[in-house]
């Protein structure tokens, strides 16, 4: 937990005299981590209240509201609907209590945790507005505004940017749960404040936005002499263990190297000369050398619209400042692989030269958001991007490189990465092996708040982590610009084509206004 920081308010310094009337009392079997109460006016889950305590007054969160009835309590084991609904119209609303759980977050002045629970009949109250408003605030451009408090809206929550970016994040829901709209509102606000994101765009969906006011889009193009030989061979197809394929496309690499052999043609066209002339010198060499340069004419085929030698490289491309955004909607798996592989590798390479030289392409602070990331870092799956993303969540923090990982399959994505994101955005996760998976990627994560991801709103989630001061559940702000992610009108579509196939009289005449 952190220290709530002096932001100019007195909110810290609380006394018992200025709370309102107390909502419950602590009961047997609290801790120092939980605590457990009885109310007859409880809090929502997801509010908080501030407990009495030996040391001071705690705040805590409510994880846990339960009904139960004094008249059935004392008849243990009913369970006959007969007997219930005759003893419920002799139960009135006083008959009814209801017992809570609150996750203890640290006492009220530093939110440091306390080594004793609280005493049994210790009064709960309500926390006050003016409190939660000190510990959720913040200043920009060291904080920026996410949402406001599912159960208090009028609490406006913000995170830390530099804990954002140095501490890695993951942003995870189901399909439509809001993490696009999650993602523009963070990158818009970052951007405002003049930081510099890099977003690796899978559907275009922020291609045609306004984030920030300074959207740089950079078209996915790679100059092949500027590639790494394992990512040439994600490109070419050849897997690591086709050894006598690589070991011909190393050779041939070299040759293409040496002094005036660039000058006969392209690269490619080089390249598959080169390899060629292999495969006629050397029998033992030919099959090998047949295959790579059937891959090489595969290659043209299939990736020469991002393919060019007079391509610069993308992360030159990278404005200060600005969303800059990765189009990655026209291609494949394997080019998107190729593409983020090789950015990553030169953003982490170029950010630890800024940092022992002073002189970079890359003499900015960035942060990498990496939409589907289950695609790039699979579970069970080795990719070049893969590695690169494992090498910054280990090592970006010291660079100034940060990772946000968006995804829709929690439990498809590589744990090793996942665990290094220690701040989450959970929107609604309904798989339960998901809700598994996160929580065992995150000790910050209990029971009780994983049991609610499945009922959460759109647009609301659970947040946690070092760039929040406590866990919240917290209504994501609107972004308010365009993005190209949310679902289509399916039927104002199909009304639209009807009353354009009335127009045009049949469908050959319709068929033949768009040929």
């Amino acid at each position: 937990m952190h220290e709530i920081e002096d932001t100019g308010s007195k909110a810290g310094a609380i006394e018992l005299s200025g709370l309102e009337k107390p909502l419950g009392f602590v009961v047997d079997n609290s801790t120092p981590v939980v605590a457990r109460f009885v109310s007859s006016n409880p809090p929502p889950v997801g509010d908080y209240v501030v407990i009495e305590h030996p040391d001071g007054i705690v705040l805590g969160m409510v994880e846990h509201v339960g009904t139960r009835s004094i008249t059935l309590n004392a008849l243990p084991g009913v369970y006959d609907p007969a007997i219930v609904e005759k003893l419920s119209a002799e139960m009135g609303d006083e008959d009814v209590f209801f017992e809570c759980t609150a996750r203890l977050l640290g006492d009220v002045e530093t939110l440091r945790m306390p080594r004793l629970p609280p005493l049994p009949g210790a009064r709960v109250y309500r926390a006050p507005s003016n409190l939660l408003k000190h510990v959720f605030g913040g200043k920009e451009p060291y904080w920026i505004r996410l949402g406001v408090l599912a159960s208090r809206p009028d609490i406006p929550v913000y995170i830390n940017v530099n804990r954002l970016v140095t501490r890695h994040t993951a942003i995870l829901a189901v399909t439509g749960a809001g993490k696009s709209n999650t993602v523009a509102v963070i990158v818009d606000r970052l951007v405002k404040h003049g930081g510099t994101v890099l977003i690796f765009d899978f559907h275009g969906e922020y291609v045609g936005s306004s984030l920030g006011g300074r959207v740089n889009v950079i078209e996915p193009l790679l100059n092949p002499r500027l590639l790494s030989i394992a990512e040439l061979m994600v490109l070419l197809g050849i897997e690591q263990r086709y050894y006598n394929q690589e070991r011909v496309l190393r050779k041939a690499l070299a040759k293409l190297k040496e002094a005036g052999s660039e000058e006969k043609g392209g690269f490619l066209d080089t390249l598959a000369s080169i390899v060629e002339h292999m495969a006629h010198r050397r029998r033992e060499e030919s099959t090998a050398a047949t295959a790579v340069v059937n891959k090489i004419e595969s290659l043209r085929e299939r990736y020469g619209e991002i393919i060019r030698d007079d391509a610069v490289d993308p992360v030159s491309r990278i404005r200060p400042g600005y969303a800059n955004i990765v189009d990655l909607s026209r291609v494949d798996r394997d080019a998107a692989d190729a593409v983020v592989s090789h950015m990553l590798r030169i953003v982490l390479a170029e950010r630890k030269r800024h940092k022992l030289t002073g002189s970079s392409q890359v003499p900015f602070p960035v942060l990498i958001v990496v939409e589907e990331a289950h695609i790039l870092a699979p579970r069970d799956e080795d990719t070049l991007s893969k590695y690169w993303l494992a090498r910054i969540a280990r090592e970006g923090r010291k660079f100034g490189v940060g990772l946000m990982l968006v995804s829709q399959r929690p439990k498809g994505l590589d744990p090793d990465i996942l665990s290094q994101a220690n701040n989450l955005v959970v929107l609604r996760i309904v798989e339960p092996s998901d809700q598994r998976y996160i929580q065992a990627a995150s000790e910050s994560l209990s029971d009780d708040l994983v049991a609610h991801l499945p009922s959460l709103n759109t647009g609301e989630a659970v947040v946690i982590g070092p760039f929040i001061r406590i866990p919240a559940l917290v209504r994501i702000d609107k972004y308010e610009g365009r993005l190209g992610g949310a679902d289509i009108d399916v039927v104002a579509e199909w009304q639209s084509l009807s009353r354009t196939l009335d127009e045009a009289g049949s469908v050959d005449d319709l068929v033949s206004e768009f040929m």
